[in-house]
């Protein structure tokens, strides 16, 4: 008989983690792939430059994008290895989801220029991610 194996919970919130780059370059770029790039809109044909030219609240989106990136690896492999050691699904499942809620807030707050509670946020979700981790050390 073997195992059958099942995607959990925890392991959709991987998913959501992992798109939520997407989501900020999408904040960033919002509104402007109909205006000409020679009048500052999207230029596709040099994306990096053109969102490293951006102020404001493109600009705080882009960094919340490179910070999703930075903030992925930690969470996935956090799930993967509580996952490996078994455990509680339930629990796990909850943080997981808790972790991506907070990315979200902390996205929300990074676009808003909200600095001080974007970094109690981040801080939030750091210390989730370390609980993670450790969910299934027994």
């Amino acid at each position: 008989m073997m195992n059958e194996a099942s995607f959990t919970v925890a392991y959709w919130c991987v998913l959501m983690a992992a798109l939520l780059p997407i989501l900020c370059a999408g904040v960033a770029k919002y509104g402007m792939f109909s205006k000409p790039s020679r009048e500052g809109g999207y230029d596709n044909g040099d994306p990096r430059s053109w969102l490293s030219r951006q102020k404001d609240w493109r600009s705080r989106a882009n960094a919340a994008q490179q910070n999703s990136f930075e903030a992925l690896p930690f969470f996935i492999g956090a799930v993967i290895i509580a996952h490996t050691l078994g455990a509680y699904q339930v629990k796990l499942d909850l943080l997981a989801f808790f972790w991506v809620m907070l990315r979200l807030v902390y996205i929300m707050m990074y676009v808003a220029d909200l600095p001080t509670a974007r970094s109690i946020v981040w801080a939030l979700a750091l210390l989730l991610n370390v609980w993670i981790l450790f969910t299934g050390f027994r």
